[in-house]
């Protein structure tokens, strides 16, 4: 039997520490038509499932927390314990299919089954059709999540944006080499000093990261409207923008593809304080960045694999390509100071105490009050070419993150094939305003594509007699 390890607990643990949060992480496939038969769509999902083993297992969990929960078969597995179908009200627009995902991803998985569902969206306009995925998320992160939707896609897994990330491009940590007969043992000996030297200094490092985010998490903020109590109702919505537009930003500014986006939130996030009478101050904004640390020989396996950034967006600067230089050398100087690092260290280290101390401890750790970290921000690289459900073509895949530890709006991106969606989930009583983020971000997008068009073009500008003369 598999164990879950102590991230993947602590899911659960922070499920269980507030009934007013669902932690299922969800993804909407939105579909061209015409919408299969139900029995026609069980079918193939029943045959598709049994390649994905967390489809067909329960968890077993012990008395007082006295080992970590293991995945066990379900020996009465019944797919239509799992797949639904419900139908969208006239008009069947965007938003009422919003308001449907918001509803079905409120409610709680139940733990004695296998934590997922399906759900058929039928009625949307333009003769399309949905489906939505749901799962918890104690089973897999973001990455684990596309590739168990791209089994249940025609063609299976493909090439991804997600063999692009850090963690899949480093190479794999090898263990010092055996010391062979015909080797000279001086430089085996400089080998190993220089791997122990490396060892040490990756120590320290992961010990600054660690550092860096206990005082972040451990800094006051002024109160917020992003952070407090939460209810057992949601909302949400989603911003849709054009891969391309994104790149050309990226190479006008020399920055990436996860800075426009968060440079983009981070503007709306501004207009969003502004418009509730706020004022946006430099640390307003804490946002919880999660980061794979998934290597390419995990890439298949299913579970939790990230780490943390906890960097300050700097809603606090009105000037939209100032935000994007600053979250750029922010990013860059989290990366750098071993945060990532550090977080690593520190989920390996919980690993190593017993399962009831670890689960006690982040037990006793929701159930604070937090007021450190305002919003969570997380990209999710995915498949590079578009994709076919049962013979129809997916237009495009709707992320859907949860909410919870006082965190009123949380932000999922996905990359498409040509399209980047960022999904957007909100408190329903709290943030009855979250449309103003999803509009807010397309115009940012929209605006920095325009000034990195205009920067080409003086660029490459020719400078003329007369201008020469000027600068003389």
């Amino acid at each position: 039997m598999e164990r879950l390890t102590a991230l993947d607990a602590s899911f659960l643990e922070a499920e269980d520490s507030d009934p007013h949060v669902s932690l299922a992480i969800g993804a909407v496939s939105v579909v061209a038509g015409p919408a299969p038969r139900y029995d026609e769509f069980v079918s193939a999902f029943a045959k598709r499932v049994r390649a994905i083993p967390r489809c067909t297992q329960t968890l077993h969990t012990h008395p007082f927390d006295l080992g970590p929960p293991e995945w066990v078969e379900d020996r009465h597995f019944d797919i239509s314990h799992h797949v639904y179908r419900v139908a969208l009200p006239d008009p069947g627009d965007d938003a009422e299919l919003f308001r449907m995902i918001a509803t079905l991803m409120q409610q709680r998985l139940d733990r004695e089954r296998p934590l997922w569902e399906c759900w058929i969206i039928e009625g949307l306009t333009d003769d399309r059709w949905a489906v939505l995925v749901k799962l918890h998320h104690c089973i897999a992160d973001g990455i684990a999540t596309t590739q168990m939707l791209a089994k249940l896609s025609d063609s299976g897994p493909g090439d991804t944006f997600a063999k692009n990330i850090r963690a899949a491009r480093e190479p794999e940590g090898r263990a010092l080499p055996l010391l062979p007969t015909n080797t000279n043992p001086m430089a085996w000996l400089s080998r190993t000093w220089h791997a122990a030297v490396a060892a040490t200094a990756a120590a320290q490092h992961a010990a600054v990261g660690v550092i860096e985010l206990t005082t972040s998490l451990l800094s006051s903020r002024p109160e917020s409207s992003l952070t407090g109590p939460l209810t057992t109702l949601r909302r949400y919505t989603a911003a849709r923008v054009k891969l391309a537009e994104m790149e050309k930003v990226c190479r006008a500014f020399d920055v990436t593809i996860n800075d426009v986006a968060l440079a983009a939130i981070t503007d709306s996030y501004r207009n969003l304080l502004i418009g509730r009478g706020e004022q946006p101050r430099h640390d307003s904004l804490r946002t919880l960045v999660p980061v794979s640390v998934r290597s390419m020989k995990d890439f298949h396996r299913t579970d939790n694999r990230a780490s943390a950034m906890l960097p300050l967006l700097p809603v606090d600067e009105p000037d939209p390509v100032r935000q994007l230089e600053l979250i750029h050398s922010r990013l860059m100087t989290a990366k750098d100071s071993g945060q990532r690092e550090g977080a690593t260290a520190f989920l390996s280290m919980a690993n190593t105490v017993p399962f009831a101390l670890s689960a006690w401890t982040v037990r006793f750790l929701t159930r604070l009050p937090q007021r450190a970290v305002s919003a969570l921000a997380t990209n999710v690289p995915g498949p590079r070419s578009r994709q076919k459900l049962l013979g129809r073509e997916v237009l495009e895949v709707l992320p859907v993150p949860p909410i919870a530890l006082g965190l009123r709006t949380g932000i999922a991106m996905v990359s498409y094939a040509d399209s980047f969606i960022f999904g957007i989930t909100a408190d329903h009583d709290s943030a009855p305003d979250v449309d103003r983020l999803s509009t807010g971000i397309e115009h940012a997008v929209a605006r920095l594509a325009a000034l990195s068009r205009r920067r080409r073009r003086q660029r490459t500008r020719p400078v003329t007699r007369t201008r020469r003369y000027a600068r003389a």
